[in-house]
């Protein structure tokens, strides 16, 4: 191999390849081709890190499974797989996830590089991380679509993956999902917490159910919550049984959950009488009257592709929620359910749910392939678009190991070429960002909340690990004393959880420094204290205190594209500069000429525009479209 490399590649070049480590995270749709790129390219020490297994949807695009490999690990299956290409290539697979302690800054020094080819933020803003830490280049790529896009990550030399800030995931207001639901997204929200709820982690912020025993609702449903004896231990003499524990004690029977959620609570709603002066009023369902029954279902038509009658979707709940109750029991006490959208049962249950609740909202109707898109927030993934981008990995790897790692460029691709012919567009990398929270010298951020109401549970859960992406995050507060109020150990703190911060002196001006030892990450987090914030967040975060202009008139600042008065104007400068690819892009905003960013289907990245080059230097990198 050295000799064939070394007639086609400088022998530097060629040396370095042989004895070179590379990581590769992620073995789906990029990683298949890159894999088997890498070996076809002289790669000889490899090792994969994948914990997803293969499911047949796979099978289209990720072209190192066959059907018999369904449900095998697909780090396992791309190694056998990628060493028929070469049989003496040295190539590890874990079938574990990133996230692993054993993972840690130890493993990643010994690689000479890392290539990304994952599909979701979590795990992209871990190994960023972790690269930095180690000091190793990181090679990161994404797909949408016809879209694409690969850029090079080196610390101290251009921007991370966290310098610039990625949109947060599209919420919907709560009232919005449990009482007048307007679009089909709605309802699949909606039949998603509906999972969680009965199987899954129990999260009060889910809860699918209008309160029958609340009684800050209007009319007859309200005034039977107020008629009743107020109860000893509970929140505001109201006793609240959840979903859960309800479907346990009927034993998950289809007729009675239907009839509870599809009539009794519609029943309910109906007595919110104001929600329906100014909309249509929803129509409840009897699980033993529904539209279509006795009719023969359409057998043309492949049965994700078609939309299903009411009756074959109460049909499908019933079996799918069958299967979902044995699949949960077989977990023991305690045991809990993850949504998938390739579980089976789990998509229908999503599907037959949401388009039962659609019907009763009059809203249209989806197919089931449809509504995996929603609820998986899917672009469908291009075969031909993951080659393109593993090639384009390989093409900067070679950069980083001749010694050039100052000629690697941020490469985009577009769906059809612009004005110059051109679908590839390279750009120079940007520089750091100085006031990047992970990889500046000043690992700072402000957080704005209140002290008085938030608890560490919610400092822990929603702001470190949700928001800024820490693994096992250790808090403590820079008061001089070193009170620690947070602890990665187990049971450690346990007994903070619940206390909100004020408890701990925590206020105005304070101090938190923040640690993660997997990561090999400290932040010191600044505290802003407001009363309330817009739109009733818990919390806001902006990179550093000189983010935060409080006014007399509003506790707004400029996070992730909102911008009190003071800096609107600015705001307004770079708007032209941010673009979004979300669940679809349209082919007009590719044909504008400008770079498009891309994610690997769940996850759309937001970055600034940048400038082409124009040199010829670049050419290789185009492909020109005569």
């Amino acid at each position: 191999m050295a000799a064939t490399l070394n007639g086609v590649l400088e022998n530097n070049l060629a040396e370095s390849i042989i004895k070179s480590r590379l990581l590769m995270v992620g073995a789906g749709g990029i990683g298949c081709e890159l894999l088997k790129n890498l070996v076809l390219s002289g790669f000889n020490n490899i090792e994969v890190i994948d914990l997803d297994t293969i499911d047949v949807s796979n099978l289209n695009r990720q072209f190192l499974f066959r059907k018999e490999h369904v449900g095998k690990s697909k780090a396992q299956v791309a190694k056998e797989s990628a060493l028929k290409f070469k049989a003496d290539a040295n190539i590890v697979a874990h079938h574990e996830s990133i996230f692993s302690p054993e993972f840690g800054l130890d493993f990643f020094k010994q690689f000479t590089l890392v290539l990304n080819a994952l599909d979701n933020r979590a795990a992209r803003n871990h190994v960023n991380r972790m690269c930095l830490a180690a000091d190793i280049p990181l090679v990161e790529s994404g797909t949408a679509g016809y879209l694409g896009q690969v850029t090079v990550i080196k610390k101290k030399l251009t921007e991370c993956y966290e310098c610039q800030p990625k949109p947060t995931q599209k919420t919907f207001p709560g009232c919005t999902i449990r009482n007048t639901p307007s679009e089909p997204v709605h309802c699949v929200v909606w039949a998603k917490h509906l999972f969680n709820q009965l199987f899954g982690e129990d999260d009060p912020d889910q809860d699918v159910s209008p309160d029958t025993e609340d009684p800050e609702l209007a009319a007859e449903a309200g005034q039977a919550a107020l008629s009743n004896e107020a109860k000893r231990d509970t929140i505001g003499g109201i006793e609240r049984k959840s979903t859960r524990s309800w479907a346990m004690e009927t034993g998950y029977d289809a007729e009675k959950l239907f009839n509870k959620l599809f009539r009794d609570d519609i029943k309910y709603l109906l007595s919110m009488e104001n929600l329906w002066k100014k909309r249509r009023a929803p129509q409840p369902l009897d699980f033993q009257e529904l539209p279509g029954k006795g009719e023969a279902m359409c057998t043309g038509v492949m049965r994700d592709q078609r939309v299903w009658s009411v009756q074959e979707c109460a049909d499908i709940f019933a079996q799918s929620l069958a299967a979902l109750k044995q699949d949960l029991y077989s977990k023991g006490d305690g045991g809990t359910l993850v949504w998938d959208k390739d579980d089976h049962n789990g998509m229908d249950f999503v599907c037959s749910v949401a388009n039962i609740r659609a019907h009763i909202f009059g809203i249209t109707l989806k197919s089931k392939f449809d509504i995996k898109s929603i609820a998986g927030n899917i672009i469908p993934a291009i075969a031909t678009t993951n080659a393109i981008i593993a090639g384009l990995i390989v093409m900067e790897t070679l950069k980083i190991l001749s010694g050039n790692i100052s000629k690697c460029k941020q490469v985009y691709l577009n769906r059809i070429p612009n004005d110059r012919k051109r679908l590839l567009l390279p750009c120079a990398l940007d520089p750091p960002n100085p006031k990047c929270y992970v990889c500046s010298e000043k690992h700072e951020c402000t957080v704005m909340l209140n002290t008085q109401k938030v608890t560490v549970r919610v400092l822990q859960d929603k702001i470190l690990k949700g928001h800024l992406n820490m693994i096992a995050p250790d808090v403590e507060i820079d008061d001089g004393k070193g009170t620690i109020i947070l602890s990665s150990e187990e049971g450690e703190t346990e007994e903070n959880y619940d206390k909100v911060l004020s408890v701990f002196a925590v206020g105005q001006s304070s101090r938190l420094k923040c640690d993660d030892f997997l990561q090999n990450y400290s932040l010191t987090i600044n505290i802003v204290h407001v009363e309330k914030l817009e739109e009733e967040k818990e919390f806001e975060v902006v990179g550093d205190i000189s983010q935060f202009h409080p006014t007399e008139t509003t506790t707004e600042s400029p996070v992730e594209g909102h911008t009190n008065g003071a800096s609107k104007s600015k705001a307004t400068e770079e708007e032209d500069d941010l673009l979004i690819v979300e669940d679809q892009v349209t082919p007009d905003l590719v044909s504008t000429g400008r770079k498009r960013p891309a994610e690997d289907q769940q996850d759309a990245l937001l970055i600034k525009r940048k400038k082409q080059e124009s040199n010829t230097g670049d050419n290789e990198d185009v492909i020109e479209i005569s």
